[in-house]
């Protein structure tokens, strides 16, 4: 049984967007999965086996418990009945109590698209009517007790804000640990809206204006799908 499963429809996107808390939370004790949608083939840069090498990299920098893969269609990912019960069985498998998956709205398309199909598949590994299996053994539906989504490229306000101060660095040395997609000054490859020293500093930008949101230096930012209660308005700041 996992605390959290945190998905990506490509390789690094996990990273990029929740890094710094996933890094945080094991470093408190929590068993964490990653899950990649695909494998980036259509990407511009680098290619399917570079990309898992450069994956598992950054998972061992990380420190999560597993990363898989669940070899998903890039860039014809799509909300059908064979994705969605490829992501039930993970969730029956491993029965996060939360899930971490794509921003709802970005600048790849591919992001919003999976952000739904997740989200869509958390609500059906709870319906008790569908039956699966893991090998030879039926799996027992599980609901995660919520689904956060982070953010991604593109600006959205956060429902909430995770200080990431302590964890930045290792966030950053795992999002290079992806060297066929950031900046290489020795890559021979086409530039793409990631590729350039420019697009590693926003990436310090926006974790330093989150950060400040909550008086802190870096923060990464999340929305959610349903209103967060607490018991005690301090633990609250």
């Amino acid at each position: 049984m996992l605390d959290i499963l945190a998905f990506g429809v490509h390789p690094d996107d996990i990273e990029l967007g929740a890094g710094g808390t996933i890094i945080k939370h094991i470093k408190n004790g929590y068993k964490v999965g990653l899950i990649d949608l695909t494998r980036g083939e259509m990407g511009t840069r680098g290619d399917k086996n570079i990309r898992q090498r450069e994956a598992e990299n950054a998972c061992n920098l990380i420190g999560a418990d597993f990363r898989l893969n669940l070899n998903m269609e890039d860039a014809f990912i799509s909300i059908n009945k064979d994705n969605i019960l490829k992501i039930v069985n993970v969730l029956r498998k491993y029965q996060p109590k939360l899930v971490l998956c794509n921003a709802v709205k970005d600048r790849h398309p591919d992001h919003a698209i999976a952000s739904t199909l997740v989200s869509k598949a958390c609500f059906t590994s709870g319906l008790s009517k569908l039956i699966t299996k893991d090998g030879d053994i039926v799996q027992k539906p599980h609901r995660p007790d919520a689904v956060y989504h982070y953010i991604q490229d593109k600006w959205i306000d956060p429902d909430f804000i995770v200080d990431i101060t302590n964890e930045f660095d290792t966030k950053i040395k795992a999002v290079k640990a992806y060297e066929s997609q950031f900046y290489n000054p020795k890559s021979k490859e086409p530039e793409t809206p990631i590729s350039s020293k420019e697009f590693l500093d926003t990436i310090e930008s926006k974790a330093r204006l989150l950060g400040r949101s909550i008086k802190t230096k870096y923060g990464e930012g999340f929305t959610v799908e349903s209103a967060i209660g607490t018991n005690n308005l301090f633990d609250i700041f």
